[in-house]
């Protein structure tokens, strides 16, 4: 099942891309600006997820359980 962080991060990152788009092509620097600093909060609860979802599932067969 995917992690909620991952869901969330991925509809701002969405937000971010669609705010920083609008703004270069309006012309506006703050909304642009809002969008990446969207885009990139979004990329980092992405991750997070991703690595919630990867300790959840780790079943210890990697190899790097520290055994």
């Amino acid at each position: 099942m995917i992690n909620k962080d991952r869901i969330e991060g991925s509809a701002k990152q969405a937000s971010g891309a669609v705010k920083d788009a609008t703004g270069k092509l309006l012309g506006d620097h703050k909304l642009q600006a809002e969008g990446k600093g969207e885009k990139v909060a979004g990329k980092v609860q992405n991750a997070v997820g991703s690595i919630k979802d990867a300790l959840k599932s780790d079943d210890g067969s990697c190899g790097c359980s520290g055994k």
